[in-house]
């Protein structure tokens, strides 16, 4: 396996070694993962979840839990305070949202910080590819993951919810699929990913940044570059999916949220 030094930490909150978890041989083979404490933490939410019988109610009980239970309404405000000044608040709905609209901006940093935090995981790319901690880049990356706007209502510990809900409901539906399941992600330039390749000119390992958004739509997929790589994706590391929740703002995008590391892909054109 490569150098841990070239993935992330030595340490993390899923109870297995950052290099296993980066490298393809994972994603071939996966063990279940779980956010230490999260489900323990949370026990009537899962409690009520297993009280309902389909995806969709299951979805409705989430949103209504992290909504009572981190104080946000759909707007992610609250009312007033006593000095007439409107309060933002944080939400995991709002990262996913943003990270829509553009994956290197601070709320992308939030995501990145997440699985760097929980999954050990650093990231490659935010903005630029980083490639040392001594530069910019990295000191860049590491403000706007912890600029305390995004941080001040226990945003880690709404996504530590989100992933394990996520995964929740894979295993009470199988859904999007029972253990792997088959994505596309569109890109440019096969240079910037590509860590070595195989036998087959057409299959490839490549290097993902630490969180990374695919579709299962292959002609989406080709909107968003020249080359497409065809990837299994082992449910464990799903993070969200566009029918996990009935209320979220990436409906249209048939996108998936997916921890990253080292993939085996097939490259189309």
């Amino acid at each position: 396996m490569p150098d841990i030094s070239r993935h992330g930490h030595s340490t993390n909150l899923i109870g297995v070694a950052t290099e296993c978890i980066a490298s393809h041989l994972f994603n071939e083979y996966p063990k279940s993962l779980s956010i230490a404490g999260t489900r323990e933490a949370a026990h009537g939410l899962f409690d009520k979840l297993a009280e309902q019988t389909t995806l969709e109610q299951c979805g409705q009980v989430f949103q209504d839990y992290m909504c009572v239970v981190f104080g946000f309404e759909t707007e992610q405000r609250l009312s007033d305070d006593a000095l007439g000044r409107r309060r933002y608040r944080n939400s995991y709905l709002r990262l996913i949202q943003d990270w829509g609209l553009d994956s290197n901006n601070a709320q992308g940093a939030v995501l990145k910080g997440w699985v760097e935090s929980r999954f050990g995981l650093f990231p490659n790319y935010h903005k630029t590819r980083i490639t040392s901690f001594m530069s910019y880049d990295w000191l860049a990356y590491v403000e706007e993951k912890m600029n305390s706007r995004y941080h001040n209502n226990c945003i880690f510990m709404q996504l530590d919810l989100l992933y394990e809900f996520c995964q929740w409901v894979v295993a009470r539906f199988q859904r999007p699929a029972a253990t792997h399941k088959t994505l596309y992600r569109g890109v440019n330039d096969l240079g910037d990913w590509v860590v070595e390749g195989t036998g087959d000119h057409h299959e490839k390992i490549v290097r993902f940044n630490s969180i990374v958004s695919f579709t299962d739509k292959c002609g989406i997929a080709g909107e968003f570059g020249s080359y497409i790589l065809e990837v299994e994706v082992p449910m464990v590391k799903l993070v969200f999916f566009s029918d996990l929740l009935p209320h979220h703002a990436l409906h249209g995008e048939a996108e998936y949220l997916v921890i990253g590391g080292d993939y085996r892909v097939t490259v189309r054109r």
